[in-house]
């Protein structure tokens, strides 16, 4: 990767320049980020609260927990009784990872078979993590006593039991944006499926396709922040090498892609290594002196992926979205008909 420094007079400055610009290309050639990889594990990002300071499993619990997860697809694979009727063939939710259960609790839920949230603890130079922050608990830190309060499920737009209208839904179920923080940043698997990606340098931009749910994101190697107050869906993000190591900083980031509710003042840096031939480990930090005291954040290796992506058909039409709303729309008028008002799961 070339990086273009610009001439200047003097002549033992110009041959500095030109040392740094050959050493900068140099390195980033021989760090070559460029593939097709995937960041789906069972490792969360916030660490189970009954760990406590522990950083690692130790082999036997991960042994115990990558089988699990083996039977959990033998399980979901079974073939499924075809005369079940619409509520009968399905997994026994007590065999089933709580988040799973309630995925295919309903008509249309998805089973175990259509899951690929990742098989294996995620590892960071060899050792097998407990989550990806690396803060002293493995938990986000305490908020400034001035910071908004963090908002629950769905960003502050509603959640589950807002179907006032279509914006009142997530990205994801608008096919706006990926599920969960796929397309970040900081990028993060969504625990269910398709945490793939596509990494592509060029020499004055790196690349990442985000397979969920179609999503680009380009980084500029060498410019500035724009200061037009545009907020794209991803921010704004400019990168630049240092050593083998790809920096990315990004700021302007919009409302609806807010960090634990941090967005206005929010700066992410990411810093993109190849540790190997089959990884590449990700670390990214979180600075807003609005929301906490000091700069935090995680880490986490992703690893090459056996193949290629493909389309994600997810767009904006989804029939889903006219359907949730439709009926909701049933469910107030049934319960407006019986004197009771709007129904729980219908506006609020």
């Amino acid at each position: 990767m070339l990086v273009v420094g610009t001439a200047l007079c003097a002549a033992p400055i110009v041959f500095a320049s030109q040392v740094a610009v050959a050493a900068d290309a140099k390195a980033s050639a021989s760090a070559d980020l460029s593939g097709f990889w995937s960041n789906a594990t069972l490792t969360p990002e916030q660490r189970p609260a009954k760990l406590g300071a522990r950083s690692t499993y130790t082999p036997d619990e991960v042994k115990k927990m990558e089988g699990a997860v083996a039977q959990e697809v033998v399980e979901g694979n079974k073939p499924t009784d075809p005369n079940s009727g619409a509520e009968g063939g399905k997994e026994d939710p007590a065999k089933l990872r709580p988040e799973f259960a309630a995925a295919g609790g309903d008509v249309g839920g998805y089973n175990r078979g259509w899951l690929d949230p990742g098989s294996a603890i995620m590892r960071v130079h060899g050792e097998p993590r407990t989550s990806f922050l690396t803060t002293p608990d493995g938990q986000p830190p305490a908020r400034l006593p001035a910071a908004a309060p963090q908002p629950g499920f769905g960003g502050g737009r509603g959640g589950m039991g807002s179907f006032d209208n279509p914006e009142n839904r997530s990205l994801g179920e608008r096919c706006i944006m990926g599920f969960g923080r796929n397309a970040g940043p900081p990028m993060l698997p969504n625990g269910f499926y398709n945490n793939n990606y596509q990494f592509l340098q060029t020499k004055d931009s790196f690349v990442i396709e985000v397979e969920m749910v179609h999503d680009t994101r380009v980084v500029r190697i060498g410019g500035t922040h724009r200061t037009d107050g545009v907020r794209p869906w991803m921010g704004d993000s400019v990168g630049h090498w240092e050593g083998n190591t790809l920096v990315v900083e990004t700021t302007n980031i919009p409302a609806a892609q807010a960090y634990r509710g941090s967005w206005q003042n929010l700066k992410v840096t990411e810093r993109f290594t190849r540790d190997g031939k089959d990884r590449v480990l990700y670390q990214y930090t979180l600075d807003d002196p609005t929301t906490w005291a000091k700069p935090w954040g995680g880490e986490y290796e992703f690893y090459k992926l056996d193949g290629v992506i493909y389309e994600y058909a997810c767009h904006e039409g989804n029939y889903a979205l006219p359907g949730m709303l439709g009926g909701a729309r049933r469910q107030e008028k049934e319960a407006a008909a019986k004197g009771g008002g709007a129904s729980k799961g219908g506006a609020e």
